[in-house]
């Protein structure tokens, strides 16, 4: 699957996007198998409560099921203005 990563996100693991081979079931074991990767992955994923998920382009939780997913893309939470 791609995963994409943006703003601070990708700035701390260094790549905008990348193909993931993974056998998780939800996008808590995906972040766990990412941050089992080496220390940029740990530093992105320290503190979840930072993150916002979406799964195939919907806003989702780290609980949320992969089977079938295409694409998963963290990001910090939106602020308007």
């Amino acid at each position: 699957m791609d995963v994409l990563y943006f703003a601070w996100v990708r700035e701390r693991i260094g790549v905008p996007k990348e193909r993931v081979e993974t056998g998780a079931a939800t996008v808590a074991e995906l972040v766990a198998e990412l941050k089992a990767r080496e220390p940029r992955y740990e530093a992105a994923f320290a503190d979840l409560s930072a993150l916002r998920v979406a799964v195939d382009q919907e806003l989702t939780d780290f609980d949320a099921a992969l089977e079938g997913a295409r694409e998963v893309a963290f990001f910090p939470p939106m602020t308007g203005g």
